[in-house]
């Protein structure tokens, strides 16, 4: 068991020391009950942040304001001591801030009673009237010049200046401001550097102060956590949308603060926190041999192709002509994935049977020639479901499926063994895409037998319900997907890097390899046991395509998606498969 921090008391002012960290607060009149800040340092005295204990928990019917400070009470327990903040809201009946400190950490906890379907939950900040009459939204104060954020955006900066938000979690697509959602969900996790942001992917010196999310799985039912900053403040905002409901107590997911040295191991300490309190599995991962032979993923080589909508280009013959290209440069793949759009409709999963007339049959050739075959999996989308079994709009329609129907589960385990057991296609497992459109509003309405899953935890009861059904079929199926939590690391065999992006924040290109080195640094650090798909798509010329082929088996399992040409006008031919072709070879030699 760790040690305990420490207390002292001077005459207006209390202070808990741990081991590598002071928090500090004035008592009395002037203290924190009209001033409501913390003084968060390190063990030195350097301040990290004026930590605001405000937090509003807003609901449908009422935006939560702090009307009345309450001074501060203080627990001593065996192992830590607690400072809890109580303040008269708008929204409920009772409220209060906890701070727990550790030896090595702060865990900032809002405990609300009443009743409520939660909006917006502000940790680090919130609304209130103070006695000094200065009103609104309050926000922690950060003594830091950089951030760390360990999810890839569009314009690519995974370190950043400490001004600018962030976005975690599983909305996004490719429209502007929602190019975040390429891990989803991503660590909940930042880390703040007292070093300036010098490019996008170098953290500056150390120390760093990591902050990450401590809940388990069951109560990540918020689509999003932002980081809101405004000039030198910042909050941590969790979007419940309205579809969380509260009906007595409530305790939000904890905000822990802990001194690191970097942001690698303000990761790796995320992971094992989350695994220490139940929130994760622990690392370990069984690897069948034949996930880490080289992929073939046709999507790259269907656009390439051209002259109709990539996905109208999956079909069976076009494959049998990608495979001809394959074999005559040398190149065997030990997977295939067949790609969007395989199916007749995405959400009934029947392959359509114009583009691939003996499926079926295909993947059998593919088995008797050494090969396994991955179905593409397009998370979420409803197309030929029953409104009943989906997440509609206000008017009724479809937007996506609901993992909390039973309804609908039951037939997502009747679609996932008619895929992969011997008497239906007999394929081998998925590549599960498209995890960032868990759907996202107040105004949506989940199925009429639902639970009311939401966010995180939706998209998590998705995914562990299609492993569990891809595993009960074909004990060795494999299951790609890209949710680089901590919590996904028992429901997710593969990690696929995903889409790469373009440019940094001053609009200069950013190196494909070096956006796949950055990835696989986050995955390692927290799920360091699952193997990496390296994905390879999109590419911006024909030299950084062969640049990120080298590079992919440095850092997990390599992937083709080129064939025939990068873009509209720069042809692949038998040398540069060749090239890849040694890769591969290399690459093999390793797995021996």
């Amino acid at each position: 068991m760790s040690s305990a921090p420490s207390m002292t008391s001077a005459s207006d002012r209390q202070t808990i020391r741990g081991a590598n960290f002071t928090l500090s607060w004035r008592t009395g009149p002037g203290g924190l009950v009209r001033s409501p800040y913390f003084e968060f340092a390190d063990a030195e005295g350097r301040r990290w942040m004026r930590l605001c204990a405000l937090s509003s928990a807003h609901t449908l019917s009422a935006r939560d304001e702090a009307m009345l400070i309450h001074e501060p009470q203080v627990r001593a327990e065996p192992d830590a001591i607690t400072v809890s903040v109580r303040t008269e809201s708008s929204a409920w009946d009772d409220r209060t801030i906890e701070l727990r400190c550790t030896d090595d950490s702060v865990e900032v906890t809002l405990t609300a009673e009443g009743a409520g379907r939660l909006t917006d939950v502000t940790l680090l900040g919130g609304d209130g009237v103070l006695p000094t009459g200065a009103a609104g939204t309050f926000r922690s104060g950060f003594d830091a010049q950089s951030l760390y954020v360990p999810s890839p955006t569009e314009p690519v900066a995974f370190v950043r200046p400490v001004w600018s938000a962030a976005s975690l979690g599983v909305v996004g697509d490719a429209d502007p401001g929602r190019l975040n959602g390429i891990f989803s969900p991503p660590p909940l996790a930042l880390a703040f550097g007292r070093a300036p942001a010098t490019d996008a992917f170098t953290p500056g010196e150390g120390p760093w102060l990591a902050a990450w999310l401590r809940a388990p799985v069951e109560q990540l039912g918020f689509t999003t956590l932002r980081f809101d900053p405004v000039d030198d403040g910042g909050l941590l905002r969790l979007a419940f949308e309205g579809h969380t409901s509260v009906n007595g107590t409530w305790r939000s997911p904890s905000i822990v603060l802990r001194p690191v040295d970097s942001p690698a191991d303000a990761l790796a300490e995320y992971r094992a926190d989350l695994e220490s309190t139940g929130g994760a599995p622990p690392p370990s991962k069984q690897v069948h041999p034949w996930w880490l032979e080289p992929i073939f993923c046709g999507w790259g080589a269907q656009v390439a192709r051209g002259g109709a909508p990539a996905p109208d280009l999956c079909r069976q013959e076009i494959y049998d002509e990608f495979l001809t290209t394959l074999e005559g440069a040398g190149l065997n793949p030990g997977t295939i994935v067949i790609d969007d759009r395989w199916q007749a409709r995405y959400g009934t999963a029947e392959p359509d049977t114009d583009a691939w007339p003996d499926m079926r049959g295909w993947i059998a050739r593919q088995h008797a020639a050494g090969r396994r075959v991955l179905l593409w999996w397009k998370a979420w989308d409803p197309a030929g479901l029953p409104a009943d079994e989906c997440v509609t709009d206000a008017a009724g329609r479809p937007v996506a499926v609901d993992p909390g129907s039973p309804a609908y589960l039951a037939r997502l385990d009747s679609m996932v063994e008619r895929l992969l057991s011997a008497d239906g296609l007999d394929a081998d497992g998925f590549k599960v895409d498209f995890t960032q459109r868990t759907p996202s509003g107040t105004m949506l309405h989940s199925a009429p037998d639902s639970d009311g899953v939401w966010g995180i935890a939706a998209l998590h009861r998705l995914v562990a319900r299609l492993h569990a059904a891809a595993t009960r079929t074909k004990p060795d199926a494999l299951v790609i997907t890209h949710t680089v939590h901590p919590s996904f690391g028992d429901i997710a065999d593969m990690i696929r890097t995903n889409d790469v992006l373009e440019h940094d924040t001053t609009g200069t290109p950013v190196s494909v390899a070096a956006q796949l080195r950055a990835r696989h640094e986050i995955i390692d650090a927290v799920l360091p046991r699952h193997p990496v798909d390296t994905d390879q798509w999109p590419m911006p010329n024909r030299d950084e395509w062969l640049d990120y082929a080298r590079s992919q088996s440095e850092f997990g399992v390599p992937a083709l998606y080129y064939l025939e040409r990068v873009g509209a006008d720069e042809p692949i031919d038998l040398a540069h498969l060749a090239e890849i072709a040694q890769v591969w070879d290399d690459y093999r030699e390793t797995l021996r």
